[in-house]
């Protein structure tokens, strides 16, 4: 058998002869430990990978999980961005529709006489109740979007019906302003009346074609309606005149002024000081001579000088 010489980690001090048996051992102690350095030397090395950062090794599969995680959660961040934008622009919509009801209900406050502190447009309408906040949940974004879409058609349709109302309204008010109605001045009596009379200044019967109102010499005579002037100026018998074209059919005479303030062509409104009074022409005395005719027909204004 043949003698070899190993250090102290395997022997006492000096040298013997050793077996097979022992022999194995020490190199199988040997190989563990160059093995486990070897494991330690790959983990460390493992460890410093990744840049030198000290993050440990990840698998290509895991980055790439991780990578199409982040994907998704950039696409559902701009999704949920566009819905928020939709939903602004949506409200925006809706305010300037409030809007215009809020002025719409002024209106139609202020047109049908109701009380302001009533219709006030400019405060929440009052509201309240038990509380029950206990059973209360919040509101998903379906229902939220579901109960302003429905909202929203909601004012589009009493926008539409009052729009429709407020103008039933203005042209009820147009043909309260188109059509003859009240005096023509603001005091005066009447001295003579419509139909056969005698005239005065032959005595003899004559048709009367309108009513004459005495009054103040000057006196601010009016418009009984609005309407475009056709005749302005001196007529044979009348003095001044004017004529006045009125909506359905209608027009009205002044005659006798002193003095005329508008012209042919004019649009004058209801209550509009057109001359005042005078004597000129065929009269007696300061008095307007106010005549009505509709397509062309004589009618007595008696019944028009009693309405508003």
């Amino acid at each position: 058998m043949s003698l070899l010489t190993l250090p102290r980690l395997c022997l006492r001090p000096g040298s013997r002869t050793l077996s097979l048996s022992r022999l194995g051992l020490c190199l199988s102690l040997i190989l563990v430990l160059v093995a486990g350095g070897a494991l330690w030397t790959g983990y460390a090395m493992g460890i410093r990978s990744e840049d030198g950062a000290g993050i440990p090794f990840v698998s290509i599969s895991l980055r790439r999980a991780l990578e199409q995680q982040r994907h998704e959660l950039d696409r559902t961040r701009l999704e949920t961005r566009a819905h928020v934008d939709a939903l602004a622009l949506r409200l925006g919509v809706m305010q300037s529709h409030i809007m215009r009801l809020d002025a719409l209900g002024e209106e139609l406050a202020r047109s049908g006489g109701l009380d302001p502190a009533e219709f006030n447009f400019d405060q929440a309408p009052a509201r309240g109740g038990v509380d029950s906040s206990n059973g209360a949940r919040s509101v998903e974004l379906s229902e939220l979007v579901s109960e302003m879409e429905q909202l929203s058609r909601s004012i589009e349709d009493r926008e539409n019906k009052l729009s429709l109302l407020e103008r039933l309204i203005l042209n009820n008010r147009l043909d309260g302003q188109m059509l003859p109605a009240g005096r023509p001045v603001i005091k005066g009596w009447i001295s003579s009346p419509y139909g056969r009379r005698k005239d005065p200044f032959t005595g003899k019967k004559v048709f009367h074609h309108g009513v004459d109102i005495a009054g103040k010499m000057n006196s601010e005579v009016f418009a009984v309606a609005a309407g475009i002037v056709i005749s302005a100026g001196r007529k044979s018998g009348y003095g001044y005149r004017v004529e006045i074209l009125h909506a359905d059919g209608y027009i009205t005479r002044y005659a006798h002024s002193s003095k005329l303030f508008v012209e042919v062509g004019d649009l004058v409104n209801k209550g509009e000081v057109i001359g005042l009074m005078g004597s000129t022409g065929r009269s007696t005395g300061p008095h307007v001579h106010f005549e009505i005719a509709r397509n062309g027909k004589s009618i007595n204004p008696a019944k028009y000088l009693r309405r508003k």
